[in-house]
This record gives C-alpha cells, sequence and structure tokens, in this order.
C-alpha cells in the first residue's frame, strides 16, 4: 500500500503521481475519510479520558470513605460513549483500508510517461534475430513435427489454454528449468526454496493480487485458498510480519513453481500453442534488500534474468514499461522480450519490477538496524524466466529446415548429450 502519511498529507501530489498511471484519486472521498477519523479519534480518546478519570475519582472517594453512588452511577454511559466512538473510528479505518487497498503504487521517478504498451521505452537490445533462409515455422508446427506437443490432448484432458509435453519436448523444459537454477544457485547468489503451490487470502492481499484481482486467481472451492499465480506470492510472504537484522539483508531467493492463471482479461488472445496459459512453469527471483538499495539491486535482478537469455543465446530487448503499463504493486518495470522468429516479434519473457515498500507495508515486512527502530524493507521481483516462453523461443530460434531443432549449447549436458531434436517419421 502507499503510505498512508503520505496520502494524508500529500493527497494532491498522490493524485498527480497516480494520474501518471492513468488513476484518478478521489480526493474529496480521501479527505472527508481523513476528517471523519479525526472527530472519531478524538471522541474515542475523549471517550476513554473520562472513564479513566471516572474510574480515579470513584477510587478516590472510595479511599476516603465517601459515597460513590453518583459516580458510579455514570460508568455504563460512559462504557456506551466509548463503545460508540471505537465503533466509529473502527469504521472509518476499515473504509479507509478500503480504499487505500485499490490504490496501485505510485510510479519511481524515472519511469517513463505513458498510457500503453505501446509507449513502453526500448533501453537495449542484445543478440541479433537469426536470418533464415526458409520460412520460420511457429512452436506450435514445430512442436507437433516433433510429436512433443499435444494440444489436443490437452484440451481433452482439461480444456483450452493448456498442453500435453512428450518425450524431448518434456525433457527440454525441464532442462531448461534445471539450467535456470542451477545458474541463478551457483553464479547469482540465490537460495533455492520449495513452496505450497495453494496460498491463502493473507498471502494474495501481501503482493497485491487481493482483492482487486480475484478474477485472475483459481480458487479452490470449499476451501480458503487459491492456486499460486507466481512463485512471488508465496517466496514473498516469507518475509510477512518478519523484522530481519539489518545484516541479514539482501535475502535472495529462486524458485520453480507451475502458476495458474484464469487469464480472464485475455479473452481471444493467443489462443495458439503455449505463449499465454493456464498452466505454466516459471522460475521466479525474490529479493528483499533495504530500502536504500532497491534501485541497485533492481538494475542487478534484470541482469540476472538477461543473463539466461544470453547464455542460451536468444535475442532480445529490454523494455521500460511507461506509467500507464505497470503492474498493480509495482514502482519500476523492466519487460524481457525475446525474439520469436515464427512471429518475426519481440515477446514479453520476464517482468522484473521494484515495488519499493508498496508490499512489505501489506506485508508488514521490516528489518532492523542496530540501535534503530524496524523499518519498512522493499521488495523486487522477476521471472528468472517463464519457462513456456523460453521453451518457445529454443523451439523458434533455433530451427532448422528439415523441422528439426538444434539444442543451445549449455542444454546439451541436461539433455543427455542429444544436441538435435528431429521430427518423427
Amino acid at each position: 500500500m502507499i503510505d498512508p502519511k503520505f496520502l494524508r498529507t500529500e493527497p494532491e501530489e498522490a493524485a498527480r503521481l497516480l494520474a501518471r498511471r492513468g488513476f484518478t484519486l478521489d480526493i474529496g472521498a480521501l479527505k472527508a475519510l481523513e476528517a471523519r477519523r479525526k472527530v472519531a479519534q478524538k471522541e474515542t480518546e475523549d471517550r476513554q479520558a473520562s472513564r479513566n478519570a471516572r474510574a480515579k475519582a470513584i477510587g478516590r472517594a472510595k479511599a476516603q470513605g465517601e459515597d460513590v453512588a453518583a459516580l458510579m452511577g455514570g460508568q455504563e454511559e460512559d462504557a456506551r460513549a466509548l463503545a460508540a466512538a471505537q465503533a466509529e473510528l473502527a469504521a472509518v479505518q476499515a473504509a479507509w483500508e478500503e480504499m487505500v487497498s485499490g490504490l496501485p503504487n505510485v510510479p519511481a521517478e524515472d519511469v517513463p510517461d505513458g498510457h500503453g504498451e505501446e509507449e513502453n521505452v526500448e533501453v537495449r537490445r542484445w543478440g541479433k534475430p537469426p536470418a533464415f533462409a526458409f520460412a520460420a515455422r511457429d512452436h506450435v508446427d514445430l512442436g507437433e513435427g516433433l510429436k512433443g506437443l499435444d494440444l489436443a490432448a490437452a484440451a481433452k484432458l482439461a480444456g483450452s489454454r493448456f498442453a500435453v509435453l512428450r518425450g524431448p519436448l518434456a525433457r527440454l523444459q525441464r532442462a531448461l528449468i534445471q539450467f535456470m537454477l542451477d545458474l541463478h544457485t551457483r553464479e547469482h547468489g540465490y537460495t533455492e526454496v520449495y513452496v505450497p503451490y495453494l496460498a491463502n487470502r493473507e498471502s494474495l492481499f501481501g503482493t497485491g493480487q487481493l482483492p482487486k484481482f480475484a478474477e485472475d486467481l483459481f480458487p479452490i472451492g470449499g476451501l480458503p485458498y487459491f492456486l499460486i499465480p507466481t512463485a512471488e506470492v508465496p517466496v514473498t510472504n516469507l518475509a510477512r510480519d518478519m523484522v530481519f537484522a539489518r545484516e541479514e539483508l539482501p535475502l535472495r531467493y529462486v524458485c520453480h513453481t507451475p502458476c495458474f492463471r484464469s487469464e480472464a482479461g485475455a479473452a481471444g488472445r493467443d489462443t495458439r500453442g503455449l505463449i499465454r496459459q493456464h498452466q505454466f512453469e516459471k522460475v521466479e527471483l525474490v529479493q528483499i534488500v533495504a530500502a536504500e538499495d532497491s534501485a541497485r539491486v533492481h538494475e542487478a535482478l534484470t541482469a540476472h534474468a538477461e543473463a539466461v537469455l544470453q547464455r542460451l543465446a536468444l535475442p532480445y530487448r529490454v523494455m521500460a514499461l511507461c506509467a500507464g503499463d505497470m503492474g498493480f504493486a509495482s514502482a519500476k518495470t523492466y519487460d524481457l522480450e525475446v525474439y520469436l522468429p515464427g512471429s518475426g516479434r519481440y515477446r514479453e519473457i520476464s517482468s522484473c519490477s521494484n515495488f519499493r515498500d508498496f508490499q512489505a507495508r501489506r506485508l508488514n515486512a521490516r528489518a532492523r538496524a542496530p540501535g534503530q527502530k524496524p523499518e519498512l524493507v522493499h521488495t523486487l521481483n522477476g521471472s528468472g524466466l517463464a519457462v513456456g516462453r523460453t521453451l518457445v523461443a529454443v523451439l523458434e530460434n533455433y530451427q532448422q529446415e528439415d523441422g528439426s531443432v538444434r539444442i543451445p549449447d549449455v542444454l546439451i549436458p541436461y539433455m543427455g548429450g542429444t544436441t538435435v531434436l528431429r521430427p518423427a517419421p
């Protein structure tokens, strides 16, 4: 959440920053709630003071042997008035929490202005798209030719936006996962974690999926759980209600999980193949850091995700998302977009975001330096990478004219020495 003190003391500045995201802050409603809160707060404090004063007066009177009947008679009224004041204060605070929990994060100062993806800014490119002497196939044609991708079977088992992988393609996906985990743990200093694939409401609220994006989630009927949309949710929640020693930071976690998304807002988009699935694999990077380090760590985390693409020799570009295209909780985001020859386009394969203290405030995640009060940490995450889309990129960038697919050099050891996947006869 946005800092409540900032919203209360500088609502106009908050409105200006949120307007960059295309969000209109109702300043009038915000100020009206704050005025109610102040009245209710004062009334509660006054009623509490009155009750305490009466209790002390009764105590003194009893000590002096005086009649306390008159004083005692007002206790019930004090209790009723205090309960009413506390109820009003609780109602105002609940209304405030509901309003504030629906506000997106304010964008960082260096985030580009803009309303949609067409206004995102290219930061850099790496590698050159392959120049084939033949018409490039997309990953569906390649995967089906290899007898490794079976969308019809997945539709029978579950429905649309699912996939069955067989044989070498299933192994190639596993190889990608293992390669990513090894790279991040051995060279980038991340600790691998294994987490539940179900999350409760508190966890989803902490990272910003609830309450605003409930329709994008898969709830478990009759149980207080949801399938996780990303490992970001359980991994970041490892910091919930924690006070870390300052010297423990940064915390670097890497986690592989399946991810489950309803894609409620994606009707008719990317209906062919593996690009937009209800269930997909992802290797997620999460860092918990001190506030003063988060901008620098954001650049480093993005470089860690880029390293996967570079080791695989996949051409990509880095895009700085404009204010209007960022995720709800993000203060600044870089998207990595890999080149896909089958469509002749760059497509997102990772989002690397700095949330600053937005998630930490919802999570009550703090760190304490020696002799200091606890302060909110900053949280960051990024895909390192989305495995299904990486599989797509390998198939399309390493394809050959006969429909075979070369294995990237770094993956050959993970593939048992296999260097080429060949179409089934």
